[in-house]
């Protein structure tokens, strides 16, 4: 099967290297994570600029109207740039669930996204959640024409940043019931709201909030906010898949450069049969997981494919991704020696990097026991 991206696929992609050539060197992306924000707003003003921060939004919502390989192919680049900007969870969790929500001002706050004014969180997870998203124990509860939520979600991504929040909460039902759990909007400075920030091991931003009765807007259906969740971790999982094949590819291509200078006995290490045969396996691994990237792109953008075959294609990919990046991750560190471990050479960051998108709704263990469960119920 041959896969190629569109010209206007290509464009945009080549936008975001040239951009990122002219101005996200490793320096340069240090000096980013060094601001108060934990990354640049300058930057940031830019990628609404240049029309990347509209990518996923329809067009009637004054977005460009891309598909899921319009995600996937803008998150591969960032994934080579190693971008510490809230893309993934400014557009693809936040946006994805505001753009299906049932707010009133929909409108209004899709255009704020995209003209890079506005930045958001989706709060979902829990500490007791692990990777399961029904598992909520934050209530919502009818306060006049709105509601109050209570609780604590933890590890929200942007959270720190955000000026919006959208919280997965529960008007109904049991703790891990996937009915009886709604969607609302609510500003990340509203009564009632503490957000607690803290930086990953990989230079993102995360929070832990408190909710003590913060007013919220329900932005779903009652009870039907599992639902929408769901449809939105489809793009989510896609997202990551694609950030982490880029960052795979620019660990393979820096490893095989740095081989081809060190020298040992004389030598340059990539002339050692054995080290040539480990680079081999991580050019397989990276293959592999770009393959069932696409395979799983043509998937979802096919309209006969199942809920129940889109499903295990996600899961196999985010599999075999977790698989395989611990794989390229390891080897690229242990060919470079002791210098893959030190903060100044950029390998390290990119495999932390690998490693928390491994972690992200879902690590290896769990993805697996979620295809199995997919492939005998088929």
């Amino acid at each position: 099967m041959n896969f190629e991206y569109s010209e206007e696929q290509n464009l945009l992609k080549e936008s975001i290297v040239r951009w990122a050539q002219d101005n996200y060197s490793f320096d340069q992306r240090r000096a980013s994570m060094n601001n108060d924000d934990g990354f640049s707003r300058a930057h940031w003003a830019t990628f609404a600029e240049l029309g990347w921060l509209s990518v996923p939004f329809a067009e009637e919502h004054g977005g460009y109207g891309g598909s899921v390989i319009d995600i996937a192919a803008i998150m591969q680049e960032f994934g080579k740039a190693l971008v510490v900007e809230p893309v993934f969870p400014n557009l693809v969790l936040f946006g994805g669930l505001l753009e299906r929500s049932t707010a009133s001002n929909k409108a209004e706050l899709l255009g704020q996204v995209i003209d890079g004014s506005l930045m958001g969180a989706a709060a979902i997870s829990e500490v007791q959640s692990r990777f399961d998203a029904s598992n909520v124990a934050v209530t919502a509860t009818v306060d006049g024409d709105n509601y109050s939520l209570s609780g604590t979600k933890s590890m929200v991504l942007g959270g720190p940043q955000a000026q919006k929040l959208i919280v997965l909460a529960r008007t109904s039902g049991e703790q891990t019931d996937e009915t009886g759990l709604s969607l609302f909007l609510l500003d990340a400075d509203a009564s009632g709201v503490k957000c607690n920030g803290y930086p990953l091991m990989d230079g993102q931003q995360a929070a832990d909030i408190d909710f003590d009765g913060a007013p919220a807007e329900l932005v779903s259906e009652l009870g039907g906010g599992y639902a929408i969740l769901q449809e939105v971790m489809g793009l989510v999982h896609i997202a990551l898949s694609a950030e982490a094949v880029g960052i795979m590819e620019k660990l393979n291509k820096t490893t095989v450069e740095y081989t081809k200078t060190r020298k040992q006995f004389g030598v340059t290490i990539s002339s050692f049969q054995a080290l040539q045969h480990r680079m081999v396996d991580m050019f397989m691994a990276f293959e592999q997981s770009k393959s069932l990237l696409v395979g799983a792109l043509c998937e979802l953008t096919d309209d006969s494919t199942s809920e129940q075959r889109a499903a295990k294609v996600v899961t196999a990919l985010r599999t075999l991704i977790a698989k395989n990046g611990k794989l390229i991750g390891d080897e690229a560190i242990q060919l470079h020696g002791g210098m893959g471990l030190t903060d100044e050479l950029d390998v390290g960051h990119y495999v932390k990097r690998l490693m928390m998108i491994n972690l992200l709704f879902g690590d290896q263990t769990s993805f697996q026991k979620k295809f199995n469960h997919a492939a005998y119920a088929a």
